[in-house]
Formats: C-alpha cells, structure tokens, sequence
C-alpha cells in the first residue's frame, strides 16, 4: 500500500474545506506495520489509518497497546477519514501496591458448552478501602501459578485498567489463604456443656462445646447431621460453628443390594470384658465371589435382635466404610432353616411363674397358641345373679357429668356329677340380645384360662324365663339428660327410668318408641322401671285402641291423652291450645282418650329476615315463636301479616321451642298506596304557570313498567318459588 503526505488537505485540518481547526482525540494503536497502522479510538468506536510519517517521535518506541493522541483528517484520493499528528501520550501509572482482599465469585469449572464462542469465564473479587466495598473481575490468565480459586479464599492483586473500556480489573492474583473447608459428621454423644462428632472424613471423633453450636441447643440430640469448622485449641482439633444438617446428609457407608449366606464363627459375648474395646467382636464366616471371608460385625448389625448362637446359618448384607473401606456383616437374620442345624430345645406356649424371658422367638401361624379351653359339654344351671354392662351416658349436656357404670359379672349355679357349683358369666358372652333374669334357665359351656385355672361360663343360652318375674311394656314419653319416663300401656300413669337400667344404645331411642321393662321399688317405695329394653316393630301385639269417632272436642267433657295420642311425637303443647283429636278405647280398661291430637294453631308472620322469622305465638315466658325458611311447606317465600298454621317442638338441647311444618293459610294484606295529604294538594293548586320563581317538574323520560305499560303499577306482585322478577 503506497501513502503520499501531501494529499491531505490545506495541512491536515479536521475537515476536508480546511476551515476548522484540528480537534485532538485519543485511541490505542491497534495494529502496527512497517510503514502504517491502526488505530482505535477510544471515545467513539471507530477505527483509523495511520501512515508512520505522521507519527511524532520515535518510531522505534511505538508499539501495540501504546495510547496515543492525534488529529482526524481526510484522505483527498478516497475520501476516507485518517489520522494525523500522532503524539505518544504517557500512561497512567496505579499505584504498584498489592492490594489484600477476598474471591466473591470463583471461575466455574465447567461451562458444558454454555459459553459463548470468544468469551473468556470470569470470576470477581473484593476489596475495601476507606470502608468502601469495591468489586473487579479476573479471568484465569490474571492468577498466578495456574491454580484454582474458591468463593472465600483470601487473595492480594494488583489492579489494572483496561486501555479500550477503561474498565479496572484485578490481575497477578496471588493465593494468601485457603478458605477453611467445611467439615461433616454426625453427633455420637452429647454431656452436659459439650459433645463429640464423629466425622465424616475420617474414622475419628471430634470434640464441640455447646457455645460453638449454632442454632436451639434444646433440639441437638446424638444422631443429628451437622457441619462444623475444624480448628486448633491448646494443640488439640476442636469443631467449632457447628450448624445442623437435614437429616439423612451424612452417609459414612454403602450397604449392598446383593444379600449373602453365611455362618455365625464367633458371637457377641453378653456381658463384655473389661479389655474388650473392639465394637466388632463378632464374627461370620462366609464364601464371595469364590473367596473365603472372615466379615465383623457388632450389637446393632442384627436385623431382628435375635439372639445369635455360633453355627447359626444366616443372611446378611455387606457394608463398606467410606473412610477406610472397612467391610463388615449387616442386616443379619436367621434363616429358617438353622433350627434344623441346632440342637437348642424349643418350646411353644407361655411360660408363667417364674422370671424367664423368651429368646430366638419364631412367628407361629395365628391361631396356633390359645390361652383358654373350652369344654365341649353343655350344661344347665339357673341364674342366681344377673350380670351388667359397662354404661356411658353420651346425652349427657356436660362431659363431667357423663358417669360411667362399671361392668358387673354375673353367677350362675349348675350341678355336675351331683355336686352344687356356681361359675362367673359376663354379658359379653351371652348368645343374642335378650339378657338372662335372676331364675331363668340357661344352657353354657365352661371356658378355663389355661395360666390361672379360672372359670367362666360362655356361649350363654336362656331356655326358660322365670315365671314369677313379670316384663310390661309401654312407650317413652320423655327423655332427659340422665333419665326418663314411660308411659304404661293404659295410658294412666308415667313410670321414671334411669339410663342405667336400659338395655341397648341410647342413642337409638326415641319418644314414642315400645319399651318393655320390670318395676321395682327403691328408697321411699318409690317405683321405678328396671331392665328397659326396645321393643322392634311387629315384635308386640300392639296395645290400643279402637277409634270411636272423629270430634273437635266436647264443651264439658275431658279426655286423658298420652305420647301415644299424639300424631307428631315431637309436637309440644301448651295449655289452653285449641286441638283437634279423635277418641279411642283402651283394650285393657274400657276408658276413653283423645288420639290422633292435632294442634289448630293459627298466628300471623311477624317478620322476615334471610333465613328465619318470627311468628306471634306466646311459647312460655317468649311472646315470639322462631322457625326457619326451610320449616315452610311447599319452598313459599313468607311475607309480614301472612296467617300459617305450624308445629311446636322443644330442643332439648338448649330448652327452648320453635316452630316446624309452617304451612300458609292465607296472605296478609296488600300495600295500598297512601293518598297525598291536603296540605300538598292546596300547595299544587296555588302554584301558577306563570310564576317564574315556583318549582317546575319536567319530563326527562315518560315512565314505563316491567311490562312496558306507561307509568308505575303499585300493585305488588307475589314471587312464585324459583322465579325472579
């Protein structure tokens, strides 16, 4: 390439009219030939060519990298920018002084390709000054030694500036310090103020106190995966800013899938010497992998803590350390066929009256070892003294007050081989719901519990009641926390129970049910029914009553009425409320009482609100009777003042009545619009047209109804359930 000097224009001004002066700018020579180069500048990004004549001083000193300063002129033959004046321009100097800081970000290792082509992986590293943090980069051609560098490890540097970017960057990067490696272990004890580790890394057991651990000292407990810092006290390791692991972290061995036979050589002795400090004592002999081997193994190696006899035929798996690549036997269990190899005496049962305990115990199928016998006789006895059963009252409104009545057995006296003996029975054991009576006849099987010798009837039969005990029947009228009454089945007298003496679960009863039960007398003579028990339907010869005819009533004239005469069970009457009933005769006694009683209650709504209202009815010391929308026949939609027809039932939960089965008579009246008062009406008729001072009205928009008709409708329209307007 060939370069004239005198092709510049008017002496190599800025511009190619020669009319500005020269502007100076700084780049870096880029590229340097014998008789030209480049330059790239520094405050733009552009490139020029430079011819060496142009170059003031000398020559010799110029060299890639060098800042130089020079002026932009044109070249007249192609017309392209060029540089001219070239003056070499010092660099500045930093400060030789290595500078101490710390690795923030390591070069990674492994890019897997993710880099892109051309760039170069870089770190950054920290330094403080003036205590100020300041940050630069390096990559691995700033570190000295070619060796590598972790996050945390102390470094010195100098700093250098890169002469394209001006960017500062840390280089001949010097290793000071190597971050101290963390270490890992599991706690193995743990004393009052300190405890040991077992690391990791190596077969050996570091010493911690408590103030180096970080973290709630009340949860550490030996077998926590922890991490700690190693460091050297008074000459000795120490484990210092202990931190807790995620359980599972630390594994210091591999256990085999592959299980392996063998034989038991040697075992554990039950009570250790005191020169014993081996942890393995014990020994099994095996062949692997064609090779004879001799593998250790320790308490906590047995899989079933089956107590080991030498000679056992076993299978085990083998574990290898990760620290010293010790092998030892784990996972042992006895294979079942070794009691065939041994000749150890074993027993099947229980072993009672002395203090022995069991070892090498082999499951048995179920159903192989029984505790009791059963005799195959049946025999015949009379009940002397009938047996309870454990009671809970769960109705009960309080926890306290929900007693429980303990179980009591039973005594029944038989005759065997002429000789008069009595044996235990228990309710469990009775065959069927029905429960024997003082005096009735059964039929029992004895069962013996083989350890003690102690007898009991089982399978319990009644095969005859006793005559002189007399069961009535009747049905529940009321029903309390803790007791009762029955209603006899004349209908003449209400007998009090408690829920001790009811056969069966008291949650299945309900008023109005059939009972059949026994009178007694207690304290005062007071009479009271025992042993209820519920009666199921068509289980009875049903005790009422023919219907005589169907009345609302006789001025004059009463008629008793039960539970039974009442057509909803649940249904809570008040005094003076109007009925409508039937009249039937008792079969037992000839009298006559109301059945079928149906309230007439008639009240209005009072009011409305989501879900519940308020009818007027005066229910004991409340002058209004709550129910809810979903009591009310048919889904209608109640309004205030409408008349309905409703039953009252009591919670006995809380005490209080509410209404049920509303059903609407008829609706309450309708709105009817309010004409205007006299004094609006004189007002509208003093108001001229012509007053501009009077109030006007105009008509934006005629008003329409739902229906399109013209003006308001002020009838109210009643809502049809499921139907929106």
């Amino acid at each position: 390439m060939s370069f004239d000097p005198g092709m510049l224009h008017n002496g190599h001004t800025a511009f190619a009219n020669g009319t500005a002066v020269g502007i100076r700018e700084t780049g870096v020579v880029e590229k340097l030939l014998t008789s030209y180069g480049f330059i790239q500048c520094s405050e733009r990004q552009a490139r020029l060519f430079f011819h060496c004549s142009q170059y003031n001083g000398n020559l010799q000193e110029l060299k890639i990298g060098d800042d130089v300063e020079f002026e932009v002129s044109s070249d007249r033959r192609t017309g392209k920018p060029i540089a001219v004046k070239l003056l070499k321009i010092k660099p500045e100097v930093l400060p030789e002084e290595r500078i101490s800081g710390q690795v923030v970000s390591a070069i990674p290792t492994h890019l897997d390709g993710k880099s892109a082509p051309g760039q170069v992986p870089t770190g950054s590293v920290c330094y403080e000054r003036n205590g100020e943090v300041f940050y630069l980069t390096y990559t691995p051609d700033d570190i000295e030694g070619n060796m590598h560098l972790d996050t945390g490890d102390k470094v010195s540097f100098y700093m250098e500036t890169n002469k394209h970017t001006g960017a500062v960057s840390a280089h001949n990067i010097v290793l000071v310090k190597k971050k101290q490696m963390r270490c890992q272990g599991v706690v193995c004890a743990t004393k009052e103020a300190f405890g040991f580790i077992e690391r990791a890394d190596v077969v050996k057991e570091i010493f911690f106190h408590y103030s180096e651990f970080k973290g709630d000292l009340e949860a550490l407990q030996a077998g926590d995966d922890v991490e700690f810092t190693i460091k050297e006290r008074n000459g000795k390791e120490v484990a210092t800013d202990v931190r807790l692991l995620a359980q599972g972290t630390v594994i210091f061995e591999d256990i085999s899938i592959e299980q392996f036979e063998g034989t038991v050589a040697k075992v554990i002795p039950k009570v250790p010497t005191k020169n014993q400090n081996d942890p393995l004592p014990g020994r099994i002999c095996a062949r692997i992998s064609y090779t004879d081997k001799e593998l250790l193994f320790g308490e906590k190696d047995t899989k079933s803590k089956v107590t080991l006899l030498e000679g056992d035929h076993v299978q085990f798996n083998i574990s290898t350390d990760r620290r010293d690549k010790l092998e030892r036997a784990t996972n042992i269990d006895i294979l079942p066929d070794t009691f065939h190899f041994t000749k150890e005496s074993r027993e099947m049962d229980m072993l009672s009256a002395q203090r022995n305990h069991a070892v090498r115990i082999k499951k048995l199928p179920k159903g192989t070892v029984s505790f009791h016998t059963q005799s195959e006789q049946r025999f015949v006895g009379v009940v002397e003294k009938e047996a309870t059963a454990a009671i809970t009252n769960n109705k009960s409104a309080s926890p306290s007050k929900a007693k429980e009545k303990e179980a009591e057995e039973g005594v029944i006296s038989y005759e065997d081989c002429g000789v008069k003996l009595t044996v235990s029975y228990h309710v469990k054991d009775l065959e069927g719901a029905a429960q024997p009576q003082a005096g009735d006849k059964v039929e029992f099987s004895i069962n013996e519990v083989k350890r003690t010798g102690q007898q009991s009837a089982v399978t319990i039969k009644i095969l005859n009641r006793t005559v002189n005990t007399k069961r009535l029947l009747g049905y529940i009228a009321t029903l309390k926390d803790n007791f009762g009454f029955i209603e006899t089945a004349n209908h003449d007298q209400e007998i009090f129970f408690h829920y001790s003496e009811l056969c069966g679960d008291m949650e299945n009863l309900e008023l109005g049910d059939t009972v059949e039960y026994t009178l007694s007398k207690g304290k005062g003579n007071k009479v009271s029914a025992e042993k209820v028990t519920k009666v199921t339907a068509g289980s009875h010869q049903c005790l009422c009553e023919s219907p005589l005819a169907v009345e609302e009533g006789t001025k004059g004239q009463n008629y008793p009425f039960g539970i039974m005469g009442m057509t909803n069970k649940a249904d809570c009457l008040q005094k003076g409320e109007l009925v409508k009933f039937q009249l039937c005769t008792v079969a037992q006694t000839g009298q006559k009482m109301a059945c079928n009683v149906v309230p007439q209650r008639k009240a209005l709504v009072e009011c409305v609100k989501d879900q519940f209202g308020f009818i007027t009815y005066e229910v004991g010391e409340s002058k209004k009777l709550f129910f809810h929308v979903k009591e009310v026949q048919d889904g209608l939609e109640l309004q205030t003042g409408d008349e309905v027809e409703f039953s009252v039932i009591l919670n006995q939960r809380t005490g209080k009545c509410s209404a049920c089965n509303v059903r609407r008579v008829s609706e309450g009246p309708k709105p009817v619009a309010t004409p205007r008062p006299d004094r609006l009406v004189n007002r509208l008729k003093s108001i001229t047209l012509d007053d501009s001072s009077a109030p006007r009205l105009v008509i934006v928009r005629q008003p329409r109804g739902p229906d399109n008709s013209k003006g308001f409708n002020v009838e109210r329209k009643t809502r049809q359930p499921g139907v929106i307007d």
